[in-house]
């Protein structure tokens, strides 16, 4: 099958228009960089200042139209700049200096580009006379961030500036979203030259396809007009493209079980009935199973990741696959696609709703008895958790509480482990870009700092980072950047005293041997909590923010009620909970998904492969 390949408009066509002028302004190359920023929209960044970046922010020092959010460490500037985008469908922009800045700047960029997420990282570089010589913070970021941006660009001259930005902005954006780098030397921060608005940009070779072919589209629609047991596979591709509603549209034509991957909560309501929840690893029995039974897949902005498919031999041996996505690379990488598919998600949802609707004049699919069986695994199957026997909180509650008390309308970030995936299965999703996570790179400490940006991109929502006490203490400093700048975030600490996720592996897989993974912040002697390093409400108080500790189910409520109220600042809530609460479902990695583990009582039956 080929693909048609649709060309976009040029960047310079896109680009916001600056006022006409018969001469155009003479711009320092800091200067050139603030009003491109601000020509581009961009209003919020943040970042922190060092040698090499200096000339440009004493240019940002008097912008009245770009806020900048000075954070306490660079990985904090790159996730706020992530939970920035990923809440809100904008552009993200994290600045550093050369050297160490740059390099801080690595863990958050990787983590933007497995996720998709629009990210601009602009970097100060050491003159480029300099350049090659181990200059004093001198670093080949270009080179370092190659493999894991969409593009990293090197600026010497301040005339180009204006066109390498812009370049930039429109790599990030268009196709597949994802980060790319600016490395801006400082000589070309402080030399001048005209600056030219819209800039003329030249990206050869760059041309995302979009619009799919219609002769897939029809091919698609016929499969799914014939299958008897179709799932709509959906991935996070679905919410970057904005292709919520078209998916809802899609799943209550052909009335397809939905399931939603750990980057697609959200992008299909949790309370649809056609919803089977999230698959993969932890995910609810009824949608790994139906991915299992399938003998469809349309897989919509998924990748068919390792987390998903377990043994990818194994996966769903009984379908075939529709794989639409808007990257070609990750069509058939991991299953072959019997129908491949590149194109933008919205636009071909909004394309198989057409050709299906035609394709089902002749016959109306029939999928009660595919529904009776998924109706009986989720009966069988619900999605529960059972209180500790140690008087500890359940985590699983805690996290279902502030789901409740907070709404849909919340925004939730998630660091990674234990209670990431809680968080991801209890918390009730409706609607598309109210959950953060590290997906892709299962960043720790990525959770204070994207509820930041994604508070700074939603003033008016109430956002939470649901974190560990491993991740919290990654990137707790983050809670200075919030108090100065008024952004009170809730931060509830999922407060195991340990690595949860890897203790939970070493319990199932080591003979409970649990090396290195306690962290001594919250051991219960009697009634009292002792061993706490460090002292998390402490901190909080410390960092200007409202700290609570809970350690009584009975005082939970209050507690999320207490930090719901609170506006003024950002609260820490320290939830002491049980550490041998492990997270269920579980398919064990290398293990094929038909293994699929309900509860704790079975998995003596597993080997990790």
């Amino acid at each position: 099958m080929t693909t048609e390949h649709v060309p976009v408009p040029t960047a310079s066509a896109r680009l916001p228009k600056a006022p006409v002028t018969h001469e155009p302004e003479i711009l320092t190359g800091s200067g050139a960089i603030l009003r491109t920023l601000e020509h581009l929209g961009i209003t919020d960044v943040f970042g922190l200042p060092g040698g090499a970046i200096i000339p440009f922010y004493d240019e940002l020092m008097v912008s009245t139209a770009i806020r900048h959010i000075l954070v306490r460490h660079e990985q904090g500037a790159g996730h706020a700049a992530e939970g920035y985008a990923s809440s809100s469908n904008r552009v993200g922009v994290a600045i550093a200096t050369s050297g160490p800045g740059a390099t801080n700047l690595v863990t958050a960029i990787a983590d933007a580009h497995m996720d998709s997420v629009p990210l601009l990282a602009i970097t100060g570089q050491v003159f480029s006379t300099f350049m090659g010589t181990d200059a004093f913070q001198e670093v080949d970021i270009v080179g370092i961030t190659m493999p894991i941006t969409k593009h990293s660009f090197l600026v010497t001259r301040p005339e180009d500036v204006p066109a390498t930005l812009a370049a930039a902005y429109q790599i990030a954006t268009t196709g597949r979203p994802g980060p790319v780098l600016v490395d801006i030397t400082k000589d070309a921060q402080q030399n001048s030259a005209p600056f030219i608005w819209p800039p003329k940009i030249d990206l050869p070779g760059y041309r995302p396809v979009t619009k799919a072919h219609g002769k897939q589209i029809q091919a698609a629609a016929q499969l799914l007009a014939e299958a008897k047991r179709p799932v709509l596979y959906v991935g996070g591709g679905v919410i970057r493209a904005q292709a919520s509603e078209v998916l809802l549209a899609l799943a209550e034509l052909t009335g397809a079980p939905v399931v939603t991957t750990l980057m697609a909560r959200g992008a299909f309501p949790d309370s649809h009935d056609q919803h089977l929840g999230m698959p993969g690893m932890h995910g609810t029995v009824p949608a790994v199973l139906a991915l299992q039974e399938s003998d469809l897949l349309i897989s919509l902005g998924a990748r068919f990741d390792d987390r998903v498919t377990g043994k990818a031999s194994d996966f769903a041996p009984g379908a075939k696959v529709v794989h639409v996505d808007i990257d070609p690379a990750e069509i058939s990488k991991i299953r072959f696609a019997d129908v491949p598919i590149v194109g933008d998600a919205k636009d071909v949802i909004a394309d198989l709703i057409v050709a299906y609707t035609e394709a089902i004049k002749t016959a109306t699919p029939d999928l009660a008895e595919w529904w009776t069986r998924l109706n009986g695994l989720r009966e069988q199957y619900p999605l529960g958790y059972d209180l500790p026997d140690d008087g500890l909180l359940s985590p699983q509650m805690v996290i279902e509480r502030i789901g409740q008390m907070t709404g849909p309308e919340g925004v939730y970030a998630a660091g990674v482990g234990q209670h990431q995936m809680w968080a991801a299965q209890f918390i009730k999703y409706e609607r598309p870009n109210s959950w953060l996570n590290s997906g892709g790179a299962g960043t720790m400490g990525y959770g204070v700092p994207a509820a930041m940006g994604a508070k700074v991109a939603n003033p008016d929502r109430v956002v939470w980072a649901i974190d560990g006490d491993g991740c919290f203490q990654m990137t707790n400093q983050e809670l200075a950047t919030c108090t100065i700048n008024n952004i009170p975030i809730k931060v509830a600490i999922i407060n195991n005293s340990s690595l949860g996720m890897v203790r939970q592996w070493q319990s199932l897989f080591y003979d409970g041997r649990h090396s290195f993974t306690d962290l001594n912040t919250g051991h219960i002697s009697g009634d009292e909590v002792t061993r706490m390093v460090p002292d998390f409400v402490k901190m909080a108080d410390a960092y200007g923010a409202l700290g609570i500790r809970v350690t009584r189910a009975e005082d939970i409520d209050a507690a999320i009620q207490l930090a719901l109220d609170t506006n003024d600042r950002p609260v820490v809530i320290d939830f002491i909970v049980s550490r041998d609460a492990m997270v269920w479902p579980m398919v064990p990695q290398g293990v094929s998904n038909s293994a699929v583990q309900y509860a704790k009582e079975h998995a003596p039956e597993w080997e990790e492969e």
